[in-house]
């Protein structure tokens, strides 16, 4: 090799190696210059964003703003127990009933001021200085117009007149009180007037009968109230299937204190919606199962007879520890022969008597008491949802006299 062909490759080996030292040399400062690339701010995709991801004002469809990062969460410390939480729905609000007590003060209050023919002529009585054979004859009217009866009238009468004769009526406190003493007597506090509506191994069933117009779906509502106030579970029967909205009148009272309804079709057989009503009972274990039935006129004896099946229907399953007979207080003689008649085909076991404090004569409460045999258990006071009370005799004598 001549002198000319060796340096010419010692040249080309020489600018090789200029342009890799070249290379290397860039290579280096760029990677100084180049800092590390942040994470990527990748947008969580639906249904499985935490609850660290935010929107910001312009992530609505028209461009990625994401202003938060969302990052995994390290897991709790293996000594912390993470308890598992449950959304519980927000229960409704149901009203409370007034509580029994309060409602005999109510009771007490609304009847001294009825003033019923009852009451005057009590106040004929107590009022005068002396009592004459006149003021005896106008005293017993007065007695028998106020649907006290007339065997009650001629009873209560004769024994005013012997121990008034005895003791004589100069102290007005005196006549007071031995015309209470009689009073209560004749209104009978001997009788038994609770209501069988304890559970036993059973719900107790309470069937309420009566004429329509008596106040009677009202009064399933108003008594399932007051089983609310003592802390019963209680379910309601719409066995009443022949009146227009009776159901969904009775249902509208139960909602208002979370009381569920057992309700059937219109037109459908009475029996079988209380017989559906008494199983459900049994099978929620319920206190006490309310049965609403037809307002049936007393004078369509099929339709009696029909009340009775009801009953026996019912008892196939538990028995009827309450037939409660509801009756409008201003009906007088009217509503005795109704009394008779659903006596006869059910049994009833107390009266509830309703519109007592308005232009009720109050000689009722003894002569329905006398003709059945069976106590006045309940009495309405007024068109509240509330205005229903336990019947007290030693009460109801008193607010009596209180208006005389």
């Amino acid at each position: 090799m001549d002198a000319t062909t060796l340096w010419l490759v010692v040249g080309v080996i020489l600018l090789v190696a200029v342009v890799l030292v070249g290379f290397v040399a860039v290579g280096r400062r760029r990677a100084q210059r180049t800092p590390e690339q942040p994470p990527s701010l990748e947008k969580p995709s639906a249904g499985t964003r935490s609850p660290g991801w935010e929107k910001s004002a312009e992530d609505s469809g028209n461009g990625p703003s994401a202003t938060r990062v969302d990052v995994a969460l390290p897991p709790p410390p293996a000594d912390v127990e993470v308890p598992d939480i449950e959304l519980v729905p927000e229960a409704p609000e149901f009203e409370q009933p007034e509580a029994p007590e309060s409602r005999l003060i109510r009771l007490r209050r609304r009847l001294a001021g009825s003033n019923s023919p009852l009451s005057r002529g009590l106040l004929l009585l107590i009022t005068r200085d002396r009592i004459d054979e006149d003021t005896w004859e106008e005293f017993e009217e007065t007695l028998i117009t106020s649907d006290l009866g007339v065997a009650p009238t001629a009873e209560l009468v004769d024994s005013l007149r012997s121990k008034l004769r005895v003791e004589g009526i100069a102290e007005p406190g005196k006549a007071r009180a031995i015309l209470r003493a009689e009073l209560i007597k004749l209104v009978d506090p001997t009788m038994d007037r609770t209501l069988n509506a304890n559970r036993t191994d059973q719900p107790a069933v309470v069937m309420v009968v009566g004429v329509n117009g008596t106040g009677k779906t009202t009064t399933v509502g108003k008594l399932a109230r007051v089983f609310v106030a003592e802390d019963k579970d209680v379910l309601l029967g719409a066995a009443d299937t022949f009146r227009a909205a009776a159901a969904d009148q009775l249902e509208t009272w139960g909602s208002r204190v979370g009381v569920p309804t057992v309700r059937g079709a219109e037109g459908a057989d009475p029996a079988s919606v209380a017989f559906e009503a008494v199983r459900a009972g049994i099978e929620q274990e319920v206190d006490v199962v309310l049965i609403d039935t037809a307002g049936r006129l007393h004078t369509k004896v099929g339709l009696m007879d029909e009340l009775g099946k009801v009953k026996r229907v019912i008892e196939r399953q538990a028995p009827v520890g309450e037939v409660l007979l509801v009756l409008d207080a201003t009906t007088g003689q009217n509503g005795l022969t109704q009394a008779r008649i659903f006596a006869e085909v059910v049994d009833v076991t107390g009266i509830v008597l309703t519109k007592l404090d308005g232009s009720a004569k109050g000689g009722i409460v003894v002569q329905v008491q006398r003709e059945l045999g069976v106590p006045v258990k309940l009495v309405g006071l007024g068109e509240g949802a509330d205005d229903l009370a336990p019947f007290d005799a030693e009460v109801f004598v008193d607010a009596l006299l209180d208006a005389a």
